[in-house]
């Protein structure tokens, strides 16, 4: 979504006209975000507001593709959440007991402020034995003043303190691509990612055998695509470049 949709509340060229050929052609299609914050309601009204008309059925979230993982490991079992709205809303759906007492798992997501209290809560809960989970392993975020800590900062600083590593579900991890996927009962031969990040986006695609097409209009530079061990299938200035591939 952020770098190849949108960019700070604003439509990236080609962007509307994109996702538009994609629904008047009926080809389905997923807009994956590593953002935990927002429910997939709350996304598409933002991206909306850009132009983009979107259904909340089209967005996968970290949120979503977490709270699906866990109830795969334990059915209707209970966690402790760090994250907002978008976090708690989807293990709320999936039949997860929200608590702090011996839970299954510490999940921890996305927020705008990070409490101490509640970090300090989930060291201790993981040290006794909780899973711990982290819905994606992004270190920064964006924000109007520069990149802000995001879930992965965080989820170093509780490995520092109970030394367990946790386990990433969003973005790279082929899972959150896997269950968008049987979302719209895709298969991954027919089907291709756009992204903007070389280390989430478009390693992720490569692992779970899709086609990767990569746009600069978001946070990867042509300078840096040589520095990885992989490539995209294509490199393109943005998603205004692939239109035509729509027909």
């Amino acid at each position: 979504m952020d770098g190849v949709l949108v960019h700070e509340e604003h439509a990236l060229p080609g962007a509307a006209e994109f996702i538009a050929a994609l629904r008047d052609k009926d080809i389905p299609f997923q807009i994956l975000t590593n953002n935990s914050i927002f429910t997939p309601r709350d996304l598409a009204a933002r991206l909306r507001a850009t132009g983009i008309e979107v259904e909340e059925t089209h967005i996968w979230t970290s949120a979503l593709a977490t709270a699906t993982f866990l109830a795969d490991q334990i059915p209707e079992g209970s966690a402790y959440a760090i994250g907002e709205a978008g976090l708690t809303t989807a293990l709320y759906e999936k039949g997860y007991t929200l608590t702090d007492t011996d839970p299954d798992f510490v999940v921890l997501g996305e927020t705008r402020t990070y409490s101490f209290e509640a970090i300090t809560r989930a060291i201790r809960l993981v040290s006794s034995g909780s899973r711990f989970i982290a819905t994606n392993p992004d270190v920064t975020g964006p924000s109007g003043q520069g990149p802000i800590p995001a879930t992965g900062s965080v989820a170093a600083m509780i490995t520092a303190a109970t030394g367990r590593e946790p386990y990433f579900v969003g973005k790279p991890n082929p899972v959150m691509i896997r269950t968008a996927l049987n979302r719209i009962d895709a298969h991954s031969e027919h089907t291709a990612m756009i992204g903007d990040r070389m280390d989430t986006d478009i390693v992720a695609g490569m692992e779970a055998g899709l086609r990767t097409f990569l746009v600069l209009s978001g946070s990867t530079r042509p300078e840096e695509i040589g520095r990885f061990p992989y490539r995209p299938s294509e490199v393109h200035d943005d998603i205004a470049a692939l239109l035509e591939r729509l027909g």
